[in-house]
Parts: structure tokens; sequence; C-alpha cells
């Protein structure tokens, strides 16, 4: 598989990401320039770079199966698991200068849970419905909407 990295991505993950975040912490009355900027490093970098190539990964990978829609959803809750979101929630903390320790866990696991049923939903779009050149966009927006949430 040929790895992807490209320069709208790039922004778009930058932006998006970063949006969102502000966004939710504003409505808490909150504004850190420091958690901004590094949302827009993580957005343009690691988001930017890993998930449009696990999308495409997930499109290879099920061309065999007989209920593909089925499995790129599932595929894809797999993919934004609770150790993925505790790892976002690290870099969240540590770009506010929170406490960090294994309790972040326990928040991936709860808000894992706790957005389920509208992760479902979301991520069967994302990958059924969304051409795989928008599909970053479409899912950095659903996360965005989600932590605003």
């Amino acid at each position: 598989m040929k790895l992807i990295y490209t320069k709208n991505n790039i922004l778009r993950g930058m932006l998006i990401y970063s949006a969102g975040d502000t966004i939710a912490t504003l409505i808490r009355g909150e504004l850190l320039p420091l958690r901004i900027l590094g949302m827009i490093l993580l957005g343009g970098t690691l988001y930017a770079f890993e998930i449009p190539n696990y999308f495409i990964w997930i499109d290879q990978k099920v061309t065999h199966f007989k209920h593909k829609k089925t499995i790129k959803t599932l595929l894809s809750l797999c993919y934004f698991n609770p150790i993925w979101i505790a790892r976002h929630v690290f870099f969240i903390r540590l770009f506010s200068h929170e406490k960090i320790g294994w309790f972040i866990l326990n928040i991936g696991l709860k808000s894992y849970i706790g957005a389920l049923p509208i992760s479902i939903f979301g991520n069967f779009i994302i990958q059924n419905l969304i051409p795989i050149k928008f599909r970053f966009f479409s899912s950095a927006v659903f996360s965005s909407l989600l932590a605003i949430y």
C-alpha cells in the first residue's frame, strides 16, 4: 500500500481539529493558545497522515467480503477505539498543562462507550457514503462535532 500525506489533508487536519477543539473549550469558558497550537500541530501531522491511510487500508481489505458496509463500519470503530481516544485526551491534556495519568484510559473507555450509538451511525456514513477523497475531511468534521458535544 502506498502511503499518502497530502497538503490538502494537512491543511484540513490543522483547521478542522483545532477549530472543533477551540469551540469546545470556548463553550467551557476557556481559551488556551498553546492547546490551539498543539491541536493545529496534531491535526496537520499525526492525524493527517494516519487517518486517511487507515481509510485506504479499510477499502483495500474489504474487497472480498460479502457485507462490505458493515465490515468497513466495524473496522472504523475498531480504529477509533478507547486507546485512540485516550491518546487524543493525552495530547489535549499535554497541550493544556493538565494532569496526565492512567486515568486517561478510563476517560477513553467512557467516551467511546458514550459516543458509540452516534459513532456507529457517523462512521457508517463516512465509510460507505463518502468518497475516499473526502473521508478524512468528513471524519475530522465528525470528530470535531463530537468534541463540541
